[in-house]
């Protein structure tokens, strides 16, 4: 049984939803895309410069690492393997045209559709102009952007999607988000990790040599610790004590900084309450009373970024530390996270089985 399937999936928002939220930044990757062919945007070059600003700024924000694109300068992507490519997104179907010409067999987009809307790209046209090439096969696999919980939970069926594409088109994949700087090198690293063989920190320095990106290495650890023990839940309480208060709600947690969740008041505890089941993991996340994005003193929090953020943050474990299941999910998502031969062969064989319908 894939027990991932049925887990709860969030509508995409707009990434403009993004913009005020404060969120922890450990560390600094800078970058800038390589022109490689024309924008789909039929306005001016300043507007595409202030689209890409937008995007870039929320990018910086919402990853935790200073991320530039520049949508205007055209498709870029970087070989992370002779048989792998992470790349931005495509614009116009002539960039299916540059693929094919590089080998490329499998196009893998990750956008959804407020992504590609945002920027102006016509995905029907670069679909329609794929089909009609017995070479290459364009595929979507949607991943959710600026949102670690959802990349977490996709990876299972997006690896398995991508795993069987591989399989029937052979040549060349071309994986990509929007950026190509979050999803499409955390699925990559996850192709790698789960069917190519490789360690997952292993890969990680491979593709760090290759292409200036900052993929979720936790969303990884944790969805291969999902595949071989189970999407286990726990029930969480978080409370905010401010009864002057007229709205408290929380980000982060399992929804992703775009969303939030509204406490409720419970006057015989005189404070905001919210339960939550949430799958083992750590989660950060942040309260926002009456508007204002904060954090919780008498609660978990992480020690400050370098601008001086904090988030608070909160560790989902199994009952029983000491089970096998908990010792091999606490050696999975720890720092040297290497698979077993027999942890591969469940692996490949749970994605092979993962059903395509999702």
């Amino acid at each position: 049984m894939n027990c991932l399937q049925n887990f709860p999936r969030f509508n995409a928002l707009p990434f403009e939803f993004f913009k005020s939220h404060e969120t922890k930044c450990s560390s600094f990757v800078h970058m800038l895309a390589v022109s490689g062919s024309q924008s789909s945007n039929e306005i001016s070059k300043s507007e595409e410069e202030q689209i890409s600003d937008v995007y870039s700024n929320t990018m910086t924000e919402a990853m935790g690492a200073s991320l530039t694109y520049r949508h205007e300068l055209g498709m870029n992507y970087n070989f992370i393997r002779p048989d792998l490519i992470v790349g931005s997104c495509l614009q116009t179907p002539a960039d299916v045209d540059k693929l094919r010409n590089i080998g490329v067999r499998t196009i893998f987009c990750l956008q959804q559709d407020p992504d590609l809307q945002y920027f102006g790209v016509d995905i029907n046209a670069i679909q329609k102009y794929a089909e009609k090439y017995i070479d290459i096969e364009h595929i979507r696999a949607e991943i959710r952007d600026f949102d670690a919980f959802d990349l977490r939970t996709r990876l299972p069926a997006v690896v398995s999607k991508l795993y069987k594409a591989v399989n029937r088109n052979a040549g060349v994949a071309y994986i990509h988000c929007t950026a190509g700087m979050g999803r499409a090198p955390a699925v990559a690293l996850a192709y790698m990790y789960w069917i190519q063989g490789y360690r997952l920190n292993d890969a990680h320095r491979l593709l760090l040599g290759k292409r200036s990106c900052f993929p979720k290495l936790d969303a990884i650890k944790s969805a291969t610790a999902d595949i071989l023990t189970g999407l286990k839940t726990k029930p969480v309480t978080f409370k905010w004590h401010d009864q002057s208060c007229t709205l408290v709600e929380i980000a982060g947690l399992d929804i992703g900084w775009g969303q939030k969740i509204p406490l409720k008041f419970d006057a015989e505890q005189n404070a905001w309450i919210l339960q939550r089941e949430l799958p083992e993991g750590r989660y950060e996340y942040k309260y926002v009373a009456d508007g204002e994005w904060t954090c919780n003193k008498y609660e978990l929090m992480t020690a400050p970024n370098n601008d001086g953020h904090v988030n608070n943050y909160v560790e989902v474990i199994a009952d029983d530390p000491n089970s096998e299941s908990a010792q091999m999910r606490k050696r999975l998502t720890g720092d040297v996270p290497d698979l077993t031969t027999n942890e591969r062969i469940r692996i490949r064989q749970f994605l092979e089985e993962f059903s395509d319908h999702e």
